[in-house]
């Protein structure tokens, strides 16, 4: 059955993953500096003389990822920042930042490219090598420049385990996942003040950051989240921006706590509507909104102790599938509209009695988002950036998600120790700083609409919707190509995007083996 452990995780991560969903490991580098030994010679070899970029010195580590065929050559450091500006001979934070240098022998341009990971919670570090094949050719004449963001990867992580599993038979409670956020905030406050871990000290990390490396302007380029911290940056530090990218973007104006239900819901009717539309998949599989509603009753009125094979070990277990674990993981699926095209099956399957694979996959996703988002730094971020718009909504109530997650994050955050954000934070970005602005036509939880209200206080911005396209799509048919010359010019308003009429809408799953042929 499910634990009380898995089962505020999964809340949590669904609270988290709103801006960005990547389930990637820890990238496993060296330490900088420290001397090595070889495997065959116990003698150890000299240490290794760091780099200096400015004033941070930086030596040679690889990162990895699940994501990454290849570990990638980096040159990794530490820069030390106060944890609270207004103390600045208090406690320091080491910010863990990975160097990768431009590959071309030609002239590098002066300017760097910054990437912003997603979450909050999610290490840039950790995220960026699976998405490195998209910065190729902006690696020829631009360094790349990653900042765990404070609370995440190496920069004084903020992550909770739960104190303890329980076997206990209910769903969660607003009163269970307050309780598990007084016990990780009462944890981590014996290494952080929790208040000090929001956008706004991350921004000003960023800024010292570009001035020890020396560079007058950086490119940001933001996924999800990190469309915030771009965002905030621009307004702060405008002649230090030369250029922002935000992929998946989250509106300054817009407040977190109440827009999952109604977000997730338009986009599975956009989404399960090529079901609808294929005569074979809808003759097959019937209308799959209306079989994941009667699955959603039926196990809320009695939940369903499945047998299933554990994708990662392969062993035979048991646990209780619940609605809010198959809400959890429709939620997180319609991300990829790709994979999402097996979730009619899937839903189609339990509704005959076979639960299996809902419930494996579930399981699968659930650990790895264990793995991917630090639950600490995330309740730091929104609890004192968006507290305010966590409250339910009657026309929420007959959504899929319904109002479980504004009503438990609003419960942890009264928990939760709470930073202060600048009178200005929710305002609209204006500046007339360079943006290119990218949305997915079917994307769950920064729908197109948000990156329409964005560029409307960006003269010099533009933004593309790519077609059948979800969350995070700077990597998708020519946009990294689109990216490159946005990068090189600034003048987003002079490309061209007829490549991207080549983008294709994914075919439902009749089968497990696929589509029909």
């Amino acid at each position: 059955m499910m634990s009380r452990k898995t089962r505020i995780l999964l809340a949590v991560s669904l609270a988290a993953a709103l801006f960005g969903y990547r389930a990637l490991q820890h990238a496993q580098d060296p330490s900088p500096g420290r001397a090595t030994t070889s495997k065959h010679d116990r003698t150890p070899l000299a240490p290794i003389q760091p780099v200096l970029l400015g004033k941070i010195a930086f030596t040679p580590c690889s990162l990895s990822s699940p994501l990454a065929k290849d570990s990638l050559e980096a040159m990794c450091g530490n820069f030390s920042v106060p944890e609270d500006r207004s103390k600045p001979e208090g406690r320091k934070l080491a910010l863990n930042i990975a160097w990768l240098q431009a590959t071309s022998n030609g002239e590098k341009q002066p300017d760097p490219v910054f990437f912003l990971a997603g979450g909050p919670g999610q290490s840039a570090v950790d995220t960026f090598p699976g998405l490195d094949p998209v910065f190729k050719e902006i690696r020829k004449q631009r360094d790349v420049i990653l900042v765990d963001q404070r609370g995440t990867g190496k920069s004084n992580l903020l992550s909770c385990k739960a104190l303890d599993d329980d076997a206990d038979n209910a769903s969660p409670t607003p009163e269970a996942m307050q309780t598990q956020a007084a016990q990780c905030a009462e944890t981590l406050s014996k290494k952080a003040d929790l208040r000090f871990y929001t956008t706004t000290d991350a921004v000003a990390d960023l800024d010292a950051v570009r001035q020890a490396i020396g560079a007058q302007q950086v490119n940001l380029v933001g996924v999800s989240y990190g469309t915030r911290v771009a965002q905030q940056y621009a307004m702060r530090h405008p002649a230090a921006t030369r250029s922002i990218v935000l992929d998946s973007v989250v509106p300054n104006a817009l407040g977190l706590g109440n827009i999952f239900a109604r977000n997730l819901d338009d986009a599975l009717t956009l989404q399960f509507g090529l079901c609808s539309k294929n005569p074979a998949c809808k003759d097959k599989l019937g209308d799959p909104r209306a079989e994941l509603d009667v699955l959603l009753t039926k196990l809320r009125a009695a939940p369903v102790q499945v047998q299933y094979r554990d994708a990662t070990s392969g062993e035979v277990k048991q646990d209780t599938l619940r609605a809010e674990t198959v809400a959890g993981l429709v939620r997180m699926y319609a991300y990829m509209p790709l994979a999402s095209g097996l979730l009619p099956k899937l839903i189609h399957e339990a509704n005959a009695g076979h639960y299996d694979g809902l419930m494996a996959l579930a399981k699968m996703m659930t650990s790895n988002m264990e793995d991917a988002m630090a639950m600490g730094m995330q309740l730091s971020v929104t609890c004192s950036e968006d507290a305010a718009s966590m409250v339910a909504r009657a026309e929420d109530a007959n959504t899929v998600l319904g109002n479980l997650m504004p009503s438990g994050m609003a419960a942890m955050c009264k928990a939760w120790p709470k930073g202060n954000a600048p009178a200005d934070f929710h305002t609209p970005l204006a500046t007339k700083v360079p943006a290119l602005v990218l949305e997915g036509e079917f994307d769950p939880v920064t729908p197109p609409r948000y990156g329409k209200d964005v560029v409307k206080t960006l003269p010099n911005g533009r933004l593309f919707v790519l077609k059948g396209q979800g969350h995070n799509v700077i990597g998708a048919g020519c946009m990294p190509k689109l990216f490159t010359q946005f990068i090189e010019k600034a003048d987003a308003k002079a490309l061209d995007g007829s490549c991207l009429d080549t983008l294709a809408y994914a075919t439902p799953f009749l089968s497990f083996n696929g589509a029909q042929p």
